[in-house]
């Protein structure tokens, strides 16, 4: 059985959850990412910030992103397990309409999946089927 943590992404950078969006948009910039999980003081994933959130909820809305932090933005969380299988992350993924998901083991994060994730797979044999591929841009992409 494909898991999670076989198709991943290692090496997640979080961003603080008191952090600035400006510092995350840098970040992102940097990392060359759309995506970023917060975690708080306690180490633990409180949330993940998006490019497209720093643009509709701060810049759209003439709000300073030198002044708002990535906790500001943090909406309901959603994540899996590493252990969980591949066919339990498109399933989440596709429920709530989401491209890219934190993967954790335990209460730690472990890794990013991101929909080139699911399409490249990342060892010989971890690649979706043609059909699974489909139907998860259609649920992602088509929903109205």
């Amino acid at each position: 059985m494909t898991t999670a943590r076989d198709i991943m992404h290692t090496g997640a950078q979080c961003i603080g959850a008191h952090q600035t969006l400006a510092e995350a948009a840098k970040m992102m910039r940097d990392k060359k990412v759309g995506a970023l999980p917060i975690c708080g003081d306690d180490q633990k994933l409180h949330g993940i910030i998006t490019d497209r959130d720093i643009v509709i909820q701060c810049l759209a809305e003439g709000k300073d992103p030198a002044k708002m932090t990535a906790m500001d933005l943090a909406g309901h969380l959603h994540c899996v397990r590493a252990e969980d299988s591949v066919d339990t992350v498109l399933t989440k993924m596709e429920q709530h309409q989401i491209r890219r998901i934190p993967v954790i083991d335990g209460e730690r994060l472990v890794g990013m999946i991101s929909e080139a994730d699911l399409a490249m797979g990342h060892r010989e044999g971890q690649r979706l089927t043609d059909e699974q591929i489909i139907k998860f841009m259609d649920s992602v992409y088509m929903k109205k």
